[in-house]
């Protein structure tokens, strides 16, 4: 009684394993042409944290710009000044 129980329950996992992997199939040929898009926005976000977590990167980068091409730099400063406060309000509406 006991070990049919045990073969019905085997058989029921074997079948649910195929279906799983089916499925996986199934998912990554409907996913395929999002894979690279998605790999690329990926690196987008890694990048976009490194830079976030260290601030001595872009801090001596500004600093560069700014001994080098200081018109530049300025714009660069009322740009991202900008952005920054825009940032903040739409934040506050959210």
């Amino acid at each position: 009684m006991m070990a049919q129980q045990l073969r019905a329950l085997e058989g029921r996992r074997n079948e649910l394993q195929m279906q799983a992997a089916h499925e996986r199939v199934q998912l990554a040929i409907h996913f395929e042409p999002l894979e690279k898009p998605l790999a690329w926005a990926d690196k987008g976000i890694g990048a976009i944290s490194f830079i976030k977590n260290t601030p001595i990167l872009w801090t001596g980068t500004f600093a560069l710009l700014a001994h080098y091409k200081p018109k530049i730099a300025s714009k660069a400063l009322a740009v991202g000044w900008g952005a920054m406060k825009l940032l903040k309000t739409t934040k506050n509406f959210i």
